[in-house]
């Protein structure tokens, strides 16, 4: 794992994302002190089912009807203002 100061990672980005594509780790450090560290991304574990959930979430008719006053009150931290 290198350590490179942040001035030469603004300079080299394009370089350094390349060498961390390849699995490598680089920290970036400010005044000698680690601040940040490069790794590479993480691959999704598995890919996504469309209709896994089908049958087990309900969504109410009216799950758009506007809010009783009281209630959109407290949402916006109006609380007891009417």
């Amino acid at each position: 794992m290198e350590t490179i100061n942040i001035h030469q990672a603004k300079t080299q980005l394009s370089r350094l994302i390349e060498r961390v594509n390849a699995g490598e780790e680089i920290v970036i450090a400010k005044a000698g002190r680690p601040v940040a560290r490069l790794v590479p991304a993480a691959a999704s574990t598995a890919p996504r089912m469309p209709g896994l959930m089908k049958g087990r979430i309900h969504v109410s008719k009216d799950f758009d009807a506007p809010l009783a006053d009281d209630l959109l009150d407290a949402f916006e931290g109006k609380a007891g203002s009417r």
